[in-house]
Formats: structure tokens, sequence, C-alpha cells
């Protein structure tokens, strides 16, 4: 009973690890965790109180019973039973399709993943290529939104550097949850993004299911109050000015919407501009296919030879920034205003919408010089440049235009948008005469159309 036992030393190992494990498993895990847990709430707490618009508690839902609740949804059921009836299919399939769509829509949104990661490296990067300004901004009416209502930004497509330079600027105000296209469906992007809250939208499919399934996220979320961020034109601007908009995410949100409802839904309209677009040669040279639909000639190696390069500028400290970048924000509009001033169709409601976004739609130096040197193409001196520039900043400014004036010298303003224009070699400096080179016609165009819709009829 006393005897001695002697134990191969590889066996008293692996026990003392199998021990270790079960104490940290039964003991240090929970505490820990614990720890992490209630250290996660009191952040999310106190960035919460700082909100203007605090989170919503449909946001803050466990993804997988939102991914429930979506795809056993009546309406989303009664469109199973159609596709599987019309298509000849089981309809365990076409409910396995409804959930695929479900898991592929609802995003996994994580409070501490947006203002302790997102929100720091959008603030970030949009600082360290562009010179940040925010435009104009209707901070007495938005801060007189009703807490209930859902607030919808409605946004004008420049850039894919729209997603980071909004959510830096809005971070003081409320966290967005964006439509985003399929193009952010790579990794690690789509859990990044997922994580940030956006849902994503296959912009090209016409199948009748899944659209049913992503009507009924965006009604959803739009019933739970959650603030979201919207791009009307359905797309990059490739022409540089405004396009129609799209009116699928517009109806979803009319169709399910009751105006004698107690929660009303707020539009904020939001305007964006670029000395300098990153995407803009892609964007001017986009084909187009039979059905209208734009190709972009992206590769990654041009991506990456563009990274390389301007990584190599600021080694030898002959980088410079991309310019200024500017966001305003309107006056907010009310559904239920709206639709009692007779706005009652998706149609007639984008128009409104991308009105007021074009409206609110800052200038800046690059787009008012190219516009200046669109309106005749002859040399002009910089003398003759200024004066007509400062003509049409006065007739931008009476229509109710804004414009950012850098160190509030005009004078400056218009050095910054030649100097930028030549640097890209859009224009040609010869002697003391600037001219368009005739090859980039396209790109100056592109830059004077951001700002063209705000000229007087």
């Amino acid at each position: 009973m006393l005897q001695t036992i002697e134990l191969p030393v590889w066996l008293v190992v692996l026990g003392g690890l199998a021990l270790a494990v079960a104490v940290l498993n039964r003991v240090l895990v929970p505490s820990v965790r614990w720890f992490f847990r209630k250290w996660f709430n009191t952040a999310l707490k106190r960035a919460s109180e700082r909100l203007q618009r605090p989170i919503k508690p449909f946001s803050l839902t466990k993804r997988q019973v939102l991914v429930d609740r979506l795809t056993y949804d009546p309406e989303v059921m009664e469109a199973v039973e159609s596709a599987a009836q019309e298509r000849g299919i089981p309809r365990e399939v076409a409910a396995e399709e409804a959930a695929r769509y479900a898991r592929e829509i609802v995003p996994s949104f994580s409070a501490a993943t947006y203002f302790l990661f997102g929100v720091k490296l959008s603030r970030w990067i949009a600082q360290a290529l562009y010179r940040v300004r925010l435009g104009e901004s209707e901070e007495a009416e938005l801060s007189r939104i009703d807490a209930d209502a859902t607030v919808i930004f409605v946004m004008n497509h420049r850039s894919n550097m729209d997603y980071l330079l909004v959510t830096y600027l809005a971070s003081e105000r409320t966290s967005l949850s964006y439509a985003a296209g399929e193009w952010a469906r790579v990794w690690p992007l789509e859990q990044l993004a997922k994580a940030m809250g956006a849902f994503f939208i296959r912009r090209k499919s016409e199948n009748p299911l899944y659209r049913r399934v992503l009507a009924r996220y965006v009604q959803m979320a739009t019933e739970g109050g959650v603030t979201q961020a919207v791009f009307p034109e359905g797309g990059l601007s490739r022409d540089g000015g405004l396009r129609p908009p799209k009116l699928g995410l517009l109806s979803y949100i009319l169709h399910s919407f009751d105006p004698d409802g107690a929660r009303d839904v707020i539009f904020v309209p939001v305007g964006l501009n670029y000395d300098r677009v990153l995407e803009d040669r892609i964007l001017v040279g986009a084909e187009v296919d039979e059905k209208g639909r734009p190709r972009f000639r992206a590769k990654i190696s041009t991506a990456l030879w563009f990274f390389l390069r301007h990584l190599w500028l600021r080694l030898r400290g002959k980088w410079t920034k991309f310019g200024y970048a500017s966001v305003s924000f309107g006056a907010p509009i009310s559904l239920k205003h709206a639709l009692a001033e007779g706005a009652s169709d998706p149609e007639a409601l984008g128009r409104e919408l991308i009105g007021a976004v074009g409206a609110v739609v800052p200038i800046l130096p690059v787009p008012l010089v190219a516009q200046v040197m669109l309106e005749d193409g002859a040399p002009m001196a910089r003398a003759t440049i200024q004066r007509r520039a400062a003509a049409l900043r006065d007739k931008l400014l009476e229509s109710g235009a804004h414009m950012h004036i850098p160190r509030g010298d005009f004078d400056y303003a218009v050095e910054v948008g030649l100097r930028g224009l030549v640097r890209r070699r859009i224009l040609r400096c010869e002697g003391e005469l600037y001219t368009a080179d005739s090859g980039e016609d396209a790109l100056l165009r592109y830059y004077a159309r951001s700002i063209a819709h705000l000229l007087p009829a």
C-alpha cells in the first residue's frame, strides 16, 4: 500500500498540463472573462454617453439572434414559398438560400471595434492623406432631432474614402451602419466592415428572394432605430457629378413606414468633396457593359505601385498631402413631413434627397479652378484665373453654396487649386500662362462637375 510507484516523466508532465488546463478553465478563465466583460461594458457605457445619439439595443443584439429573426420573418418565409414554387425546388432548399442571404447581410457590430479601433483608424488615415475640414453644419437643427427617431445619413459618393471620412467626422454624434457594396467582401475587409456595423448589398442582384431578405433587414434596422449611412446614387460617381438616385433602399424604408407611428425617420443630407479623389483615373476610364454597368480597369499591381511610389516620396521627404477634403451636414428632413408635402413615392423622395445633398456639397480649391479653366479653353495668366475665380465664387455663394477658403485667403485658395492641378499634370504652366493638357480633359471635367450643379441655371 505504501510502495513507491515510478511513473515516466512524460506522463507526469502531461498530467501536470492537464491539471493546469483544468484549473485555468474552471477558476482563472471565468474570472479573466468577467474582468474583461466588466471593462468592456464600462467603456461601452462611457462611449455611448458621449454620443449625441446613443447606440440602440438592436445594434447590440447578438448577431445569430438577428440572423434567426430575419430568416424566420413571416415576409421572408412567404418569399421562400414563392421561390420554391416558381423555381420548382424543395422548400428546404429555398429556406437555406434565404438563411445564407441573412448571414451575408446581417453585420456583427462590435462597439469596441468601432470606437476603440475603427474611428481612430479612420481619423488617422483621413488626416494622413488630406487636410480634413468640416464644412457647413446645421448644428442647431441636428441637435433638435427627436432621440427616438431613426436617423439616416444620405451622402454623395465620390470615393471609397467617404466611409472613413464620415465615420471620423460623425464619431461624436453616433455610430453609423453603412450599406456597403460587394467590393468590400474580401478578407479581411469584410470581417472589419461587419464589425463596424456595415451590411452588404448585392447591387446587381435581381433575385426576388434576396431582395426580400435585404428589404426586411433594412426595415428591421430602421424600425429598431439604427443610425444608417447610405449612398442614394448607388455607386461611385464616374464623371464627378451627382447621379440620379437609386430607389431600392428608399422604397424598402417607405414600404414599412407608418406616418402615424411614434418613430419618425430623419434623413440628414451629407455633402463630400475632395481636391483629389484617389480613384479618379480609374473612375473616369471605366467602361460600360451592355447593361449599362461600369467595368473598372483597376489592378492590384496599379494600387501597389501607387502605394510604393508615395511611400518612396514620403521616405525622401518629398510627399505632400492630397489637398483638402471637406464634409458638410445639411438640415435634417423628416420623412413624415416629406410625405405630408407630397413625396409619397420613392422617386419623389429620391429627387428631394439628392437635391438636398447636392446643395451642401462644399466648394474646394481644385474644383473651383477646374471650373474656371473649362469656361475658356485658351491659356490664362494667374491674374485672369484669380479674377474669374472670384467672380465664380460670388455666383456660387449667392446661390447658397458653401466654400472652404484655406487660411481665409482667397488668392491662396486659387494658388492651392492651380498647384494641385499642375502637380497632377492636368494643367500645364508655360511661363506665366496656364493651359489645360489636351490628354487630361476628362479629369478636368471630373473635378469641375463636382460643383457644376451649384451654379445658377
